[in-house]
């Protein structure tokens, strides 16, 4: 149970993180570049590779940070629940053939690339496969906020792109499963491949039906007569989705998040719980998981030695992306550069890609060092993702509105 005093260091922590992470949006935006760059390269000031904020006095103890880390999983679950909301359906329908092919490459020639970089620089098969797998990882919640930014969310593009993500991060989960199954447990582990293909499907199915009775179930929350009910009834089914999804389902907490958005926007109550959520999530949550990105990469870490390395995942990792999903979306029938924009999108590995790698070094089958170098690409695809992003998308002034969500714009100001 922290003490009074931890309390009170803990609303300092968030306040200088909130504090340099729109300070950092609003610089990058007068830079002409989108706000979450910004908030990225804040948590990498603040985090080990430079000021180590976390170890610092007052600041020090495992409480602060898993506080931090805490608030920033619920920021992203409430992002891509956000990103849910706003995913027009009938659009997802259309391009629903191009983000099954996009997903489904964006998969397997980063896989392949990952494998080939780590055997070159004397990893055994099993730990380059590992690191290959980590390379399927795809996080478009850096993504999504930067579309917003650029007005493009609801675009071709930014539809596919979700669609894409679900299909990625499906597939990606499975190869995960099926590989730790058969390294750890041998042929019999091919047992756990069906179980966890069968829980993946329930966990779709029971969803989808369940969002049957959003409407209903909202609309007497909306009318009982207690404060915000429409609102605690959306962050109750968001949450239990978001829960179930990786509990039960076996998928990312961020696809279930993703699902319940859509299914409440289908309910016919996008405006309203948009309305009232969007404004608090921007304004703290969201900044608190952008900078914890860069608050847990260590460049400190990375020997000199590894550096060519490295260098070479992270070429793999953009590499990977920009050519599997862009090529698969080109097979599909987008132009050329509706596909490059398609690419671009998908080279953020962010807390996906730290969830896999994290997995890698608990069971042993990703070392200290490939470690390392997994959280050092993951931070660099994070980044490297919403300038590329505003360079391949349609030259539109970032949307300041998004941006800053009223942290320091006036209500009355009419940008």
């Amino acid at each position: 149970m922290p003490d009074h005093h931890e309390i009170l260091n803990f609303l300092l922590l968030l306040a200088l993180i909130v504090a340099a992470a729109k300070g950092a949006g609003w610089l990058s935006l007068r830079l002409g570049q989108p706000a979450v760059l910004g908030e990225l390269l804040a948590g990498v000031v603040l985090g080990p590779s430079l000021l180590d904020l976390l170890h610092l006095s007052p600041f020090v103890g495992e409480g602060m940070a898993a506080g931090v880390f805490l608030l920033a999983n619920v920021g992203v679950v409430l992002l891509m629940f956000i990103a849910g909301l706003e995913t027009d359906l009938e659009q997802m329908r259309r391009v629903g053939r191009v983000a099954v092919a996009a997903g489904v490459a964006g998969v397997v020639v980063p896989l392949l690339l990952g494998l080939a970089v780590a055997l070159l620089f004397g990893f055994g098969v099993q730990k380059s496969a590992f690191m290959g797998i980590v390379l399927t990882a795809t996080s478009v919640s850096i993504t999504v906020q930067t579309l917003i930014e650029l007005r493009q969310l609801d675009s071709k593009e930014g539809t596919t792109l979700l669609g894409a993500a679900v299909v990625d991060d499906v597939i990606a989960l499975v190869v995960l499963s099926v590989f730790v199954a058969v390294s750890l447990a041998g042929g019999s582990g091919l047992a756990d491949v069906g179980v966890v293909l069968m829980r993946m499907a329930a966990f779709f199915i029971g969803a989808i039906l369940l969002g049957r009775l959003f409407r209903p179930s909202l609309s007497r929350a909306k009318r009982a007569p207690v404060s915000e009910g429409l609102l605690a009834a959306t962050l109750i089914a968001v949450l239990a989705y978001a829960w179930s999804a990786e509990a039960l389902g076996g998928v990312a907490a961020i696809t279930g998040a993703y699902l319940a958005g859509v299914l409440v926007a289908r309910a016919g109550y996008r405006q309203e719980v948009e309305h009232r959520l969007k404004a608090f999530t921007y304004a703290l949550l969201v900044p608190i998981f952008f900078v914890s990105v860069g608050l847990q990469a260590n460049a400190r870490t990375l020997a000199a030695q590894d550096i060519p390395l490295a260098l070479l995942i992270i070429l793999a990792a953009v590499a990977g992306k920009v050519v599997g999903c862009g090529a698969g979306a080109r097979l599909a029938g987008f132009t050329g550069p509706e596909a490059l924009r398609i690419g671009v999108g998908m080279i953020s590995r962010g807390e996906v890609g730290l969830i896999i790698a994290a997995i890698g070094l608990q069971t042993g089958l990703l070392g200290e060092r490939g470690f390392a170098i997994m959280v050092i690409m993951v931070l660099a695809t994070t980044v490297i993702t919403p300038p590329l992003l505003r360079a391949v998308f349609p030259a539109a002034p970032p949307s300041e509105e998004a941006a800053i969500e009223a942290a320091f714009a006036d209500p009355d100001d009419p940008h």
